[in-house]
């Protein structure tokens, strides 16, 4: 448990460092717009309640899935497809972008 304290404290002081850099600023203004945007779309044109909406869009963005919920309408499985294509990309290069500055703080140290 402790570990993990110690982890989420690096991983917060990695992330209020990054957030004076313009790329992360332009990656997290993405991810969170991409994000915003699927869950509205799940939570209007699928039903999904937003908790359900988000909890979708951020499963399917960090490429985890999820067993219980998924797109009925061809128009949301195709929304889907190119939530995929575009959405995993971005998350993908924010997640990079945190990984390499806690690795550069790491080799400071």
């Amino acid at each position: 448990m402790v570990s993990f304290f110690l982890t989420l404290r690096r991983m917060l002081k990695t992330f209020f460092q990054l957030i004076k850099d313009k790329e992360f600023q332009v990656l997290l203004g993405l991810t969170a717009a991409i994000l915003i945007s699927g869950t509205i779309f799940y939570s209007t044109v699928e039903g999904f309640t937003i908790v359900d909406a988000l909890y979708f869009s951020v499963a399917t963005l960090t490429t985890v899935g999820s067993a219980t919920l998924e797109p009925i309408t061809a128009f949301g499985k195709i929304f889907t497809i190119l939530y995929m294509i575009t959405g995993i990309g971005v998350m993908l290069s924010l997640l990079v972008k945190v990984s390499l500055q806690m690795q550069n703080k790491k080799k400071q140290v």
